[in-house]
């Protein structure tokens, strides 16, 4: 597997505080798994089933407006899904939004512990890497979802703001978000925060680190313009949120 890598650190340098991740940035299955196949159309691979659209677009534009480091994953979540669990059943979908994942639908342990040990533990082993390297580093986890899944009502939210257990940024986030007339926010919305063993729970939650996720509705998202709009939208309210946390950390 030396011709892969299930990750990409982009802007190690930089000296902002905050770390921003990406667990579903591409759609990318690589090689060692089926072929590079999943077996579903094209289509269906350029879905938000596969990866979050324009979840990696606006990463990179907020990390460079924030001064931060990026984090991304080089793997489909249909591979394997880094935010998730290592013991969740649903690491490995076999159905996502109406679609039979051929290539998971029988999939056995051997094939499962291949994915972790290419895809997933790299990925999570890069992201433990980078924060451990940074004091007190502030985790910015940035996410898209889809404006109405099969048979389930739309989402009229722009940008929802996700958390489990700690909401000291959550809040003033969600607070600077509904300030703007122009932005309809979801406070942990389009679902729950909370997930046992999930990305930030790993690596924010269980080390007390200041987090946020934050979710961008894709078809906002989908070309870079618009990608690198909703980065400059965002970055300053970012910022404030995170100034405001931090006076009241001190």
């Amino acid at each position: 597997m030396m011709d892969y890598t299930a990750y990409k650190i982009e802007g190690a340098h930089r000296e902002g505080q905050a770390v921003i991740i990406c667990d579903h940035a591409t759609n990318t299955v690589p090689h060692f798994v089926n072929g590079g196949d999943l077996g579903l159309l094209e289509t269906d691979m350029q879905r938000h089933i596969a990866y979050d659209i324009g979840a990696l677009g606006v990463s990179q534009h907020l990390a460079m407006l924030l001064d931060a480091p990026i984090v991304s994953s080089n793997f489909s979540r249909l591979v394997i899904d880094p935010n998730r669990g290592a013991d969740d059943p649903t690491r490995v979908m076999r159905l996502y939004d109406g679609s039979i994942i051929p290539a998971n639908r029988h999939i056995n342990d051997t094939d499962k512990n291949l994915r972790s040990e290419y895809c997933y533990d790299p990925y999570h082993d890069a992201l433990t890497h980078v924060l451990a390297g940074r004091a007190d580093p502030i985790i910015l986890s940035i996410h898209s979802f889809t404006k109405q899944l099969n048979g389930y009502a739309p989402r009229p939210w722009h940008v929802g703001i996700l958390y489990a257990d700690d909401d000291r940024l959550a809040a003033p986030l969600i607070a600077a978000c509904d300030a703007h007339d122009d932005i309809c926010v979801g406070d942990n919305q389009p679902y729950n925060g909370k997930l046992t063993g999930d990305t930030m729970d790993r690596h924010a939650l269980q080390h007390g680190r200041i987090h946020v996720l934050i979710e961008v509705r894709n078809d906002l998202i989908e070309t870079e313009i618009n990608q690198k709009h909703w980065a400059e939208k965002l970055a300053p309210i970012i910022a404030q949120a995170i100034e405001a946390t931090l006076s009241k950390e001190t």
